[in-house]
Formats: C-alpha cells, sequence, structure tokens
C-alpha cells in the first residue's frame, strides 16, 4: 500500500535548525520520495518502509532537541505527482 506523509517538526527551543537539517537529510538518504518546501517534507512510499524509516527517524530527532512538536498528515495513496488544475 502507497502512502503520501506530510511532516512539520516544530522544536521549543532556540538554536533549532540543526536538528531539522540533520533530521531531513536522514529522510533524503533513505530510498523513499521526499520533497520539501518552507512549512513540512512530504515523504512518499510504500506503507512499511515509510513508517520504518519515520519511526526511526523521528526519535532520533527528538533525541536531538529539548522540546518539540510533530504535524504529521498521512494519505493512502502515493501524492507525490500531484498538480493542482486550477
Amino acid at each position: 500500500m502507497k502512502i503520501s506523509v506530510e511532516l512539520t517538526i516544530t522544536p521549543l527551543h532556540d538554536d533549532y535548525e540543526p536538528a531539522i537539517i540533520h533530521f531531513i537529510k536522514k529522510l533524503r538518504a533513505s530510498n523513499l520520495t521526499v520533497l520539501e518546501n518552507p512549512l513540512s517534507t512530504q515523504v512518499y512510499g510504500d506503507y512499511d518502509e515509510v513508517m520504518r524509516v519515520l519511526t526511526l527517524e523521528i526519535k532520533e530527532a527528538f533525541e536531538l532537541i529539548e522540546r518539540g512538536l510533530l504535524y504529521m498528515k498521512i494519505v493512502k495513496s502515493d501524492r507525490h505527482d500531484y498538480e493542482p488544475h486550477f
């Protein structure tokens, strides 16, 4: 089953950029399709593989920050090629 996941990680302290950059670089290094924009990171792929990678990388990201929030949306389909038609 293919899924699309949108992630926004928000550290609640100063000097947060290194942890965010590390998290995104780790996702890029996976075999998953990863797209980024200034507000979130999207990950696309097979459910089991996406969730395996996210479980590991979210835990590591949380270990690198003092306090933080993670917003995650999951869609059951691969939407990496979505283009609005308006």
